[in-house]
């Protein structure tokens, strides 16, 4: 498993009960090395603009993604998994999809500057 991978794990659903969905590895997180995750859905209005990131069938990381239909990366979907939780690898985001992920998780998270 490597960062940017896109994994099938159990998340609960709006009805509390868990289904398998794909969710983007984005960090291993200390001490123990679980995986700091994004949960993906191919219900697309459920995009936070600006914030959010729709993977497009027409972008050059689609195929290699192994989703089925246009999705949306929801960073606000966010939680940490131990690897045995994982059913399993599906494909993989590009590498610059990853790191705008990361940043733009990074700036939300920064504190606000006041001067």
């Amino acid at each position: 498993m490597t960062e940017g991978d896109i994994a099938l794990t159990p998340l609960p659903q709006a009805d509390g009960r868990l289904k398998p969905r794909p969710a983007i590895l984005l960090r291993r997180m200390p001490p123990f090395g679980d995986w700091l995750i994004c949960g993906v859905s191919s219900q697309l209005h459920q995009q936070v603009a600006g914030f959010d990131e729709i993977v497009a069938l027409s972008d050059a990381d689609f195929a290699k993604s192994g989703l089925k239909a246009a999705s949306v990366i929801r960073l606000g979907f966010l939680t940490t998994m131990p690897s045995e939780r994982f059913l399993g690898i599906i494909g993989s985001v590009s590498r610059e999809r990853h790191v705008r992920l990361l940043d733009r998780l990074s700036r939300f998270l920064a504190p606000m500057r006041t001067e």
